[in-house]
């Protein structure tokens, strides 16, 4: 018959707890994506490209940065050729001096390369890099890239380059100044101020936009 030997080892917890499987927190033990978004608005800008075509088939690119918390576009150019060095350039037009927020969005667009990170990085900003295939978590510059189509682009053929900023700025000083939104409780990016009638015989007037597209109403006194 064989001797049976019995041996007994002292283990620590902490020597047990390195070979255990990790357990994944709980779904709702983690913040949501959404969650983080909504809790650091104040916080964060995202930053995207859209494409427009010109008469003459060629492609132009515009380059935005957009702030989460008042949906404010803070800077936008054109390039028909647009690489790291313009992304770079731009970022630093968008955030001068100590302007920079803490978190800014950005997708995996190869434009947006190593070189870019180290400059956000060096700036003081925290890059958040959304999913692969998942534009809803730029949700904030994707919905104004509609906004722009559905409102301007959509309406104009564009000549050059030149003609898409020009209609571009004007379109941007209306988004800011004079279109409303519903998640601003009806009021524009940069805040308006209540206008109340001024006497019984103000007329509501509407002072064209965007070269007529749009328009801003307000009260003036009937003469």
């Amino acid at each position: 018959m064989r001797n049976s030997l019995s041996w007994n080892f002292d283990v620590s917890e902490r020597t047990i707890s390195r070979y255990l499987c990790k357990r994944p927190p709980g779904r709702h033990a983690r913040q949501s994506w959404k969650t983080f978004l909504h809790n650091h608005r104040s916080a964060i800008a995202a930053m995207d490209f859209f494409t427009v075509p010109t008469a003459t088939f060629r492609v132009l690119y515009v380059f935005f940065v957009i702030h989460h918390e008042r949906r404010q576009i803070l800077h936008f150019s054109v390039s028909a050729n647009p690489g790291s060095d313009f992304v770079i350039q731009q970022l630093r037009e968008a955030f001068p001096y100590d302007t920079a927020p803490q978190y800014l969005i950005l997708d995996r667009d190869t434009k947006f390369s190593t070189k870019v990170r180290g400059v956000i990085d060096s700036m003081g900003i925290e890059g958040k890099r959304i999913a692969y295939k998942s534009p809803w978590q730029n949700g904030v510059a994707e919905r104004w890239i509609g906004s722009v189509r559905r409102e301007l682009l959509n309406h104009v053929i564009v000549l050059n380059e030149a003609h898409l900023r020009r209609l571009l700025k004007e379109y941007v000083a209306y988004y800011n100044a004079d279109r409303t939104h519903l998640s601003l409780e009806k009021d524009a990016p940069d805040i308006r101020p209540i206008m109340p009638k001024s006497c019984d015989k103000a007329q509501v007037v509407s002072l064209p936009r965007v070269g007529g597209l749009h328009h801003r109403y307000k009260w003036i006194a009937a003469a």
